[in-house]
């Protein structure tokens, strides 16, 4: 595993309470998280400051990859933007988000950093920003092992344009799905085929394996085959089959329409719903 380059991060809500913690570091010597004070140049002093004086940043609103699940293959990285809305009386000066997967903030084996030094942070008012990232995560890499594929914890974080440097930082502000990327194929035969006579509509359910950085079968998945007539833009579904030990599926259905049959797949928490290109069938 590449090591990335350090950014800050703190336990809890606020970085005040762990300004003085040393550097968080994996077992296996790969993964560090460093203080709020490394990231946004905040002395401790200065921090006290504006906790005692109640000036600290809002943050009302975190959105990861446009709010939708962050899924990858076995070879593409992928840069994603993350962005946050925050206000304070003296507006905004910069902010941060990370995405992290542990146990705790202790117990680290994964973490995307953002890849800029500061934020671009655009004026919504005289007193609130939102503010932009971007975070490159690439298989085998940033994610070098397929439990990986989890819920993943978001830091959000901002730093005030106050003299203070009031800042608020929150590594459990919120959580964000990352996912294996499926594939599925679906082939009905044979074609053309007499009406009522049997068709075998076979296919396979595959994901991504980070660790081989190959496509592997999901087995004992369900997979609902689905059909469509040829002048229809609506399937149903037909019955549903799971997938063996390879993540192959097959079965047999009577052919009595024109029409397009396929595989669909809803997804689990690890890896995201996919359909498979309908297959035509010409029914004599």
């Amino acid at each position: 595993m590449r090591i990335r380059a350090t950014v800050a991060a703190v336990t809890g809500a606020l970085a005040l309470s762990a300004l003085a913690v040393p550097a968080v570091q994996a077992a296996d010597g790969g993964i560090h998280k460093t203080t709020a004070a490394e990231r946004f140049g905040v002395s401790r002093s200065a921090m006290s400051t504006a906790v005692a004086a109640d000036e600290l940043p809002v943050v009302s609103k975190v959105t990861v990859n446009g709010g939708k699940d962050l899924v990858l293959g076995t070879t593409a990285a992928k840069t994603f933007t993350v962005s946050l809305t925050a206000s304070h009386p003296a507006g905004i000066q910069d902010a941060y988000i990370d995405l992290w997967h542990g146990k705790d903030i202790d117990n680290i084996d994964g973490y995307l950093p953002p890849n800029e030094q500061n934020a671009t942070c655009t004026a919504v008012n005289t007193t609130t920003s939102t503010c932009k990232l971007t975070i490159e995560a690439a298989p085998g890499r940033d994610l070098y092992m397929n439990t990986l594929a989890s819920t993943w914890h978001v830091t959000a974080a901002v730093i005030a344009n106050d003299e203070v440097g009031s800042m608020y930082w929150n590594d459990y502000y919120g959580t964000h799905r990352v996912q294996r990327l499926s594939k599925l194929t679906a082939n009905a035969a044979p074609e053309p085929v007499k009406k009522g006579k049997t068709i075998t509509v076979t296919g396979k359910l595959t994901r991504a394996n980070w660790e081989t950085r190959k496509y592997a079968g999901y087995s004992t998945q369900p997979v609902k085959l689905q059909f469509r007539k040829k002048n229809s833009n609506t399937y149903t579904t037909v019955k549903t089959v799971k997938t063996n030990t390879k993540g192959d599926l097959k079965t047999t259905v009577k052919a009595t329409v024109d029409g397009f049959y396929r595989w669909s797949y809803a997804g689990t928490s690890t890896t995201p719903a996919v359909n498979a290109a309908g297959d035509f069938i010409d029914v004599k």
